[in-house]
């Protein structure tokens, strides 16, 4: 349990704190020490708080109760450093949501640094100057993913997918394929 550390002592106990004329009472001192003690993890849980809530400096199993205050959700085989580096980067991660941009990088991460990815979007807006018109060109959306790695058996589809299905816009469908590294 954190913050059961047997001779935890606090920076500043409670019977320093005292008026002076209390200070001399001893069975005073002995129960406020026993707040001391109590309260000890506590405060100096508090002084460290920032420690806690930087995904490079916190214990390792708060870095994934970290990634639920960012939306992430880390994958079992990533290491503590690759979760350390995911929760850190989420913020710029939600910028790039919907952009090709994002889908690459959250293919990346999926993947790891064995692979390239390749993502192609049809792009652009297609509008009309006459209201009511018919917009010029096609009004077909698409986003395909190609995943080039060295042992593509190793790369999970689903995990593919699942990023590109959360990166990609919404109305957007997608395809994605997984191919290996040519000889």
């Amino acid at each position: 349990m954190r913050g059961a550390v047997d001779g935890l002592r606090s920076r500043v106990p409670f019977g320093t704190l005292l008026p002076g004329v209390l200070r001399e009472d001893d069975l005073l001192l002995r129960f406020v020490s026993a707040f001391d003690d109590a309260l000890a993890p506590v405060l100096l849980t508090l002084d460290g708080l920032h420690a806690y809530v930087d995904p490079q400096l916190a214990p390792a199993d708060f870095v994934d109760w970290l990634a639920g205050w960012v939306g992430l959700d880390p994958q079992d085989r990533w290491t503590t450093p690759q979760r350390r580096e995911a929760v850190a980067g989420a913020a710029r991660a939600q910028r790039l949501l919907g952009t090709v941009a994002g889908v690459r990088a959250a293919v990346e991460r999926v993947v790891g640094a064995g692979a390239s990815v390749e993502v192609t979007d049809s792009g652009g807006v297609a509008t009309s100057a006459d209201a009511g018109g018919t917009p010029p060109g096609s009004a077909t959306l698409a986003v395909h993913v190609r995943v080039v790695a060295d042992d593509p058996s190793a790369v999970d589809p689903h995990e593919v997918d699942a990023a590109i299905a959360a990166a990609r816009p919404a109305h957007v469908p997608h395809t994605f394929e997984i191919v290996g590294r040519p000889s």
